[in-house]
């Protein structure tokens, strides 16, 4: 059997495949960050990929945690009441897990859509706020600087994290992941590039893991005993890598939240200077992931340019990770895992309304949920 298509546990939830959804922000929830008919299509799209787990949109905690004014929350309960029955739809039509990354965007809140624009919307203007973060530094010069959590803010934070994870389980989400990659509050918190502060919370490696471990471990507290939480980490700034977040943090990082009982580390990669400077191609994320690998015993999952059957398949052959994540390939090709069973001779389940679709030649491709 090709091992992108072998089952795979993250904690207590099993995957029927390594073939997993990446978070991806649609921007297209109310202003009061309430889901909308395009979530709607979308997750039921995603439900009838073939994919083993779909994660959704980065899920704000606070509303000045959104990223954009359009983004999706899971602040409040009518939130999570009108996701609850989306996710009951949804599953009526596919036995696919669905988790939820629950997010901050920190000094890298109060956006446009990305269609409409980029930069900071002011927080007199329309559609802004003020923005937070471990310190007083933005992330463009011309950003209006964000406010610098005090204590008893970061607390909040944490806290209400732990709420929107209850909320989370108590919607019907299968798995929950933390957001603390591509520059946003988490990761701010983690690199000494935004984190300046000379607190408990800044200064040292230990101090600068201090935000995300808590704030990881307050959410443990308010879900279930195994109920699986992953979560996504920036390999790399991309920057400076003896001064900015790089690989050997992040490796002490995976493993501390290992020892927490993180069920999975999604591997990705900058996002947290303007000036980074990214090599992009084919597999570029993959060493990343490789890395952290040897160094814990919980799956660790690849992103980033990953859009052919073969290569997926040679990252796992390889060991360079456990799992394989789709974001922008999987929009082009909703069907992408069909296609990857198809090239590597598998077998998929699919909804039986679509088995008349099958190929002919590949009468062995589709079996039914």
């Amino acid at each position: 059997m090709a091992k992108l298509f072998e089952q795979i546990q993250f904690g207590s939830l099993t995957l029927n495949n390594k073939i997993v959804i990446a978070p991806m922000c649609q921007y297209s929830a109310t202003d009061d960050g309430e889901i909308t008919y395009w979530h709607e299509q979308q997750w039921a799209n995603y439900a009838l990929s073939g994919a083993g787990l779909c994660i959704i949109e980065a899920t704000a905690v606070q509303a000045q945690g959104r990223i954009s004014f359009a983004d999706v929350g899971l602040w409040n309960d009518v939130q999570r009441d009108q996701i609850k029955t989306l996710l009951g739809k949804v599953k009526s039509i596919s036995p696919m897990p669905f988790g939820v990354q629950l997010a901050h965007a920190g000094r890298k809140a109060s956006t446009d859509k990305p269609w409409l624009g980029k930069g900071q919307i002011k927080p007199d203007e329309r559609h802004g706020w003020q923005t937070v973060s471990a310190s007083e530094i933005g992330f463009n010069p011309e950003d209006v600087p964000p406010h610098a959590l005090s204590i008893d803010e970061i607390k909040q934070i944490q806290q209400d994290f732990a709420l929107a994870a209850k909320r989370a389980v108590d919607a019907g989400f299968d798995i929950i992941e933390i957001h603390g990659a591509h520059g946003y509050l988490m990761h701010q918190f983690l690199s000494p590039l935004s984190n300046h502060r000379n607190d408990e919370y800044g200064g040292s490696l230990e101090n600068r893991m201090r935000m995300l471990l808590e704030t990881f471990s307050a959410m443990k507290e308010a879900v279930p005993d195994q109920y699986p939480i992953g979560v996504r980490i920036s390999a790399t700034d991309w920057m400076d890598q003896e001064n900015g977040w790089n690989v050997e943090s992040s490796i002490e990082l995976s493993k501390r939240l290992e020892d927490l009982g993180a069920v999975y580390i999604h591997v990705s990669s900058g996002g947290l200077h303007a000036q980074q400077a990214i090599k992009i191609a084919p597999n570029y994320q993959v060493p990343f992931a490789a890395a952290i690998k040897p160094h814990v015993n919980v799956p660790v999952i690849a992103v980033g340019l990953i859009t052919e059957a073969e290569q997926a398949e040679e990252i796992l052959l390889k060991g360079e990770a456990d799992a394989i994540a789709l974001a922008r390939a999987i929009l082009y090709d909703p069907r992408w895992p069909w296609h990857a069973a198809a090239k590597l001779d598998e077998k998929i389940a699919i909804a039986p309304q679509y088995l008349r679709c099958q190929p002919h030649g590949l009468k062995d491709l589709f079996s039914e949920f």
